[in-house]
């Protein structure tokens, strides 16, 4: 079809033109006019398909891409709002941590204090027993040194004050 409207084209600018306007006078207007509406036609009928498929399936692929870009949008949009609640959850769990480590700092410091109390308590007791543990020590040591001295002097008599200076003599 295309190379019969071709070859119609081809042949009307043969049939419309003259060789013999410059000799008589007159001009090819009409001729020339009918062979640019016959060629306008031609390439209308030829290209305007393409032309339209082109354009249409540019219109639906720039349509696809907005809409693409859109979706990306939103998906950016919900992605931050996503990320501000994680934000906002973390600074409220970075308070709730601070406010609980600083309840336990104050209970850990009391736990250790009232620990340190009972250690203390407990030193000064061991020091009062073991204080007592060498006093009786220094008691059964004096005492067997007494009795040796007065199994010694058992010719000596034993009367009240010399019990009492042996008694000092070994105390001091």
């Amino acid at each position: 079809m295309g190379k019969i409207i071709l070859a119609l084209l081809i042949t009307s600018g043969y049939l419309f033109a003259s060789g013999d306007t410059e000799s008589s006078g007159g001009t090819d207007i009409v001729q020339r006019t009918v062979n640019f509406l016959i060629f306008a036609g031609i390439l209308y009928y030829l290209l305007a398909d393409p032309i339209k498929n082109f354009f249409g399936g540019r219109s639906k692929d720039i349509a696809n891409d907005l809409e693409k870009v859109q979706e990306r949008l939103r998906e950016s949009k919900r992605a931050k709002e996503d990320a501000e609640l994680k934000i906002d959850e973390a600074k409220r769990f970075a308070e709730e941590l601070k406010v609980t480590a600083a309840k336990e700092n104050k209970l850990l410091g009391e736990k250790m204090s009232e620990q340190c109390e009972v250690e203390l308590a407990n030193i000064g007791k061991q020091n009062a027993s073991l204080m007592e543990l060498e006093q009786r020590q220094m008691i059964r040591g004096i005492v067997d040194n007494v009795m040796d001295d007065l199994l010694v002097q058992e010719s000596a008599g034993f009367d009240k004050e010399t019990m009492a200076k042996i008694i000092l003599k070994k105390v001091a």
